[in-house]
């Protein structure tokens, strides 16, 4: 697989995908719940599973933008790669064994829109289901990943007040 989504700079079209580095929102228990579902898969490529927005992914990351990988999913191929939203979920996927052929029908144009509306679709649950805001917390939009804005830390859910129903 190469990426969709590349970092111009590095020059990675093309180049093979043998690691990938998924970052994610350690503060969000379904973010963790996802972590820990795909660290238990069996991998075709290695899952490097890293907590986003820390100081260790700064440095180890320097080029990317770190407010955004709290907002969405955010997957870097070894090569320089760099995948964001459904083409994030997507490739997650295609690292797994069992799911690598639905990765490949959702990599096509109409699967890369099914995919889109099945992450707003979550992101619309884990709205509906967040914990209550505290006094002065502003709302916000659901988007295209798997975590929301870092707007303050939020004790039974992810940095936008989301938790997971039992």
């Amino acid at each position: 697989m190469t990426a969709t989504s590349v970092s111009a700079d590095r020059g990675a079209t093309g180049v093979p995908v043998r690691r990938l580095t998924v970052l994610y929102d350690a503060r969000c228990p379904l973010c963790a719940f996802l972590r820990d579902w795909l660290g238990r898969q069996r991998q075709l490529v290695p899952l490097e599973l890293v907590p986003a927005g820390t100081q260790e992914t700064r440095r180890r990351l320097p080029e990317l933008d770190h407010t955004a990988t709290l907002e969405e999913i955010t997957v870097v191929g070894d090569g320089g790669q760099v995948y964001r939203g459904p083409a994030a979920w997507v490739v997650c996927l295609w690292a797994l064994d069992k799911y690598r052929p639905l990765a490949h029908k959702l990599s096509t144009p109409s699967g890369l829109r099914f995919a889109r509306g099945a992450v707003l679709a979550a992101a619309r649950y884990r709205e509906s289901h967040r914990s209550p805001r505290p006094a002065g917390r502003a709302a916000h939009a659901p988007g295209n990943g798997w975590a929301a804005p870092a707007d303050s830390a939020a004790p039974q859910g992810c940095r936008s007040g989301c938790a997971v129903p039992d």
